[in-house]
């Protein structure tokens, strides 16, 4: 069989399936075992497939109806421009994560002088794609990257190496704040904000396959945003921010909890490109 007709054949199938984006994902299935681009795969669609990338590549079909994320499946996902490393013992970093990002990256080019050192805290780090990116665009900073998952951290620095960030970012293995080992100027953290009535709702590519641990944030989604703020007294130093990633819905509550533990904080609420607020910006004021 040739490249044009396993194409749509692949496309065809996972279609009948149910699958999104049927045609771009067979493209990303069929590029992967072959190892060529999506550009490729259109310059040559006369090329002949070998049985054994035949074989292997309706091996891959298959896990995707199965309905395992096609980012397990090819074992990395593009994430702030690069690209990442991951499979089932992290969470697959989500484009509107990115905003968090963006947010992080723009307070801390406004807020602190060009020439300091920035110290930043990665809460539930997973992948590091979070940690790695903000290493990348800020060079000037030193990050913790926390997770209670030693699996998880795992998962972390294979992508530090592989960016060369690893002399920026520090893997720590416990509960949310309480490894750092120092006080920071900003926490940013992308916690569990799923509620557990929510789980049966989830797509099988979440609930069957993502970990819990990292989805799972209890009856009301705030049971982990709650305690780090709990946990946050001593760990900021003067002036610090932090920023939130957060569910739909979910912005007043985080609001109102915010002011509960710093009643004198300016907080901004972010929308993402559907317009849902997504990443809550709060600077205390009085930190320390």
């Amino acid at each position: 069989m040739i490249l044009r007709e396993t194409l749509q054949s692949v496309a065809q199938t996972l279609r009948k399936a149910g699958i999104s984006d049927a045609l771009v994902e067979a493209e990303l299935l069929l590029g992967h075992v072959l190892g060529i681009s999506k550009t490729q795969l259109y310059m040559e669609p006369e090329r002949g497939l070998a049985s054994a990338e035949i074989k292997h590549l309706w091996n891959l079909v298959q896990r995707r109806i199965g309905h395992e994320p096609t980012a397990y499946i090819l074992g990395h996902c593009e994430f702030y421009g690069t690209d990442f490393h991951v499979d089932r013992r992290t969470l697959i970093p989500r484009p509107e994560t990115e905003l968090l990002v963006e947010k992080a990256v723009e307070l801390a080019q406004r807020i602190f002088d060009p020439g300091k050192q920035i110290t930043i805290a990665d809460i539930g780090t997973g992948c590091g794609a979070i940690a790695v990116s903000l290493a990348l665009t800020l060079p000037q900073s030193k990050i913790y990257a926390t997770d209670i998952s030693a699996s998880a951290l795992q998962v972390a620095e294979i992508n530090c190496q592989r960016h060369a960030v690893s002399s920026h970012v520090t893997l720590l293995q416990g509960n949310l704040l309480e490894p750092l080992p120092q006080p920071v100027d900003m926490v940013i953290a992308n916690l569990p904000y799923i509620k557990n009535y929510e789980f049966k709702d989830l797509s099988p590519e979440i609930r069957n396959f993502e970990p819990t641990i990292a989805l799972d944030g209890g009856e009301d989604g705030l049971d982990k945003i709650q305690q780090m703020l709990e946990q946050m007294p001593g760990k900021l130093n003067y002036r610090a921010c932090f920023l939130l990633e957060i569910g739909q819905g979910q912005g007043e509550m985080v609001t109102s909890l915010i002011n509960s533990h710093f009643p004198q904080a300016g907080i901004e609420l972010t929308p993402d490109l559907g317009g849902i607020e997504r990443v809550v910006t709060a600077i205390p004021m009085e930190s320390g």
